[in-house]
């Protein structure tokens, strides 16, 4: 039986200088040896207390739907919960949790940090054109037995000595990582079930998630081994970045948001139906005071607590601009290097006027916040919508200028006529460090399978040189080069589209393709080192593109463009890349010079292969071609 204590209220401290809404910092559980203090967002009129152990606290209301309570004495290894009205949960920003989330723990913070974190010192990165993202999901990149890693589907695997050599070797900066917070489609208590998800289903935002932590039972364990996931990284000089799905709960009947406050985190619609943006059966609400604040105090503490280092907004469409706006100037105050990114799109309508969304049109109103090219992606290898359609990749004339507004970084250029372009008629990018340029990620097939269904008959050597001809329009990009994880080893997932909860044999990396196929990430490393030489492909800045990056006039299913005078003080004058997704020979016009070839037929030396001079030069069928004088 529960025993029924009185303690006594404390006040609102740790940051927070005063009970009002809009400055409640979501501290839900703050220990300390001498006394443990609990605060809640919930209904003025509601029966809250919280339940420590076998302790039930009454919870008193300050004003303004802050609730508090304070258990005095050691608490630390207890498990807690909060129960509004008869709904019990670890409340919405819950630090540590127990297995599968149910329930909050009073741990000591600092007892999970392990050995030298204070010293941990974020990668230096000058702009954000300088990343190189690599997307990866946890069990994806360790799990097979041909990875030979230890932990594998672990945090730990990213610690290990040959994943953190693949990483630097391959010549990634950022990590990537999808949701790796407490999600609620795998059930910890039965990892040996193997079942799979991406993560897109969140529970407790800001505890990491136990099925990849090497003890779940531990609420420790798993903050403390993401913890040595970071550092490992940053001692590799690799940036960790968050994939974030603040736009919707795993659903709402059993969400925590809607068990402290009921309805208050989420739109409706006119009709009082929930209203679903994100597909997933229901929307949050940014635009109301409490959610934009817990939106900004989890960004905040993943980096304070955990040194993040970048964030990725899942369906940002679906969130409004301010609370994007506010999110990045809270940032910036920390560490303006942080890098925000996500999808320019919601899954649905939303209950909000759609001009003050956070989507792809509107990145002109939210600077120094980046969001993914479809246009790129789209115009080199068809449309989401039919994974049987190709485009430039296939040979299909037409999506040329989709192709040139991703190269520009997707800011305006004289050169490219947004009226060709596929989807945006009208440019969207203040500057080029506002488009992640890409042609692969989790959602939809990976690049070889997307290569297969819409090239029927397509013959192995051929899939490779289009692989690596999309490779070099993403990686010569202005934008922020973006790549899923695996492509380097030309990773297949069986032809499936959406691979969301597909088992591991689908998902999984197979390792042994690095032997199988070792030109493919030779022309990986040698792209990715070929873009950190040369500041030519990495400007930076929307007027520096358009001062030094120019089309060449082509034949059709072909886009060259020449980057002239020592562009951003590159040691090479000019450079010319020619992109030839024909499937014969293409004779293409240049500006009269003698020149050094480094890159041709799938190979890329910087020292140069071979020398060419006069007004033209011959490109092979689908590939790329770069020279330089």
């Amino acid at each position: 039986m529960k025993k029924f204590i009185m303690y006594g209220v404390a006040a609102l401290t740790l940051g927070c200088t005063s009970p009002k809404q809009e400055e409640f910092c979501f501290d839900e559980m703050t220990y300390s040896p001498s006394e443990t203090v609990f605060k809640l967002f919930a209904p003025a009129n509601a029966e809250c207390y919280v339940v420590v152990g076998e302790d039930s606290i009454p919870m008193t209301l300050m004003n303004d739907s802050i609730w508090t309570a304070t258990m005095k004495g050691d608490q630390k290894g207890k498990n807690y919960t909060f129960v509004v009205d008869g709904q019990s949960s670890p409340g919405v920003f819950a630090k540590a949790v127990g297995i599968n989330g149910q329930q909050g723990a009073i741990i000591d913070m600092k007892e999970t940090n392990p050995e030298g974190w204070d010293k941990d010192v974020r990668p230096a990165v000058a702009s954000p054109a300088d990343l190189v993202i690599y997307e990866m999901h946890h069990r994806d990149f360790s799990i097979d037995p041909s990875s030979g890693l230890e932990h594998k589907g672990k945090f730990l695997a990213l610690t290990e000595e040959k994943a953190i050599n693949h990483l630097k070797s391959l010549g990634v900066n950022a990590i990537h990582i999808l949701p790796s917070y407490d999600f609620g489609s795998v059930d910890e208590t039965k990892l040996s079930d193997n079942k799979y998800n991406w993560g897109y289903d969140p529970v407790n935002y800001n505890v990491p998630d136990g099925s990849y932590s090497t003890d779940p039972y531990d609420p420790m364990c798993r903050i403390r081994e993401f913890k040595q996931m970071v550092q490992a990284l940053h001692q590799a000089g690799i940036r960790v970045v968050l994939d974030v799905v603040y736009n919707h709960t795993y659903d709402i009947e059993h969400s925590n948001f809607q068990k402290t406050y009921p309805d208050y985190y989420y739109r409706k619609n006119a009709d009082s139906t929930y209203s679903n943006g994100s597909g997933c059966g229901n929307e949050t609400a940014s635009d109301k005071p409490m959610m934009r604040r817990f939106m900004i105090e989890s960004v905040k503490y993943w980096i304070n607590e955990y040194h993040i280092d970048g964030f990725r907004f899942d369906l940002m469409g679906v969130h409004d601009i301010e609370t994007m706006n506010t999110i990045r100037a809270e940032v910036n105050k920390i560490d303006p290097s942080i890098f925000i990114y996500g999808e320019g799109w919601s899954a649905g309508s939303c209950a909000y006027p759609a001009e003050l969304l956070a989507t792809k049109n509107h990145i002109n109103q939210m600077p120094t916040i980046a969001a993914f090219s479809d246009e790129l992606r789209d115009g080199l290898r068809g449309p989401f919508s039919d994974d049987t359609k190709g485009a430039f990749l296939a040979g299909l004339p037409g999506e040329e200028e989709s192709v040139k507004f991703g190269i520009v970084g997707g800011v305006a250029h004289p050169q490219v006529d947004m009226s060709k372009v596929n989807y945006s008629k009208e440019v969207w990018a203040l500057e080029p460090t506002q488009m992640i340029a890409y042609v692969s990620c989790h959602d939809d097939m990976c690049l070889t399978d997307r290569l297969r269904t819409s090239i029927p008959g397509i013959t192995e050597e051929e899939l490779i040189r289009l692989d690596l001809l999309a490779q070099t329009a993403v990686f010569t990009s202005q934008g922020v080069p973006f790549m899923l994880s695996g492509e380097e080893m030309l990773r297949n997932k069986k032809g499936v589209h959406n691979s969301f909860e597909s088992p591991d044999s689908v998902n999984h990396l197979d390792w042994n393709n690095l032997q199988r196929y070792p030109q493919v990430f030779q022309y990986y490393q040698r792209l990715i080192q070929l873009r950190k030489n040369h500041p030519a492909f990495r400007l930076g800045k929307a007027e520096l593109v358009r001062q030094h990056l120019e089309f060449l006039d082509v034949p059709q299913n072909v886009v060259a463009f020449r980057l002239k005078d020592n562009a951003g003080g590159d040691i090479w004058k000019n450079i010319i890349v020619v992109l030839n997704a024909n499937k014969t020979s293409q004779t293409i016009a240049i500006p009269e010079g003698s020149y050094t070839v480094v890159c041709q037929e799938g190979v890329i030396n910087e020292e140069g292969i071979t020398t060419v001079s006069g007004k033209e030069v011959r490109v092979a069928p689908q590939t790329a071609l770069m020279i330089h004088n």
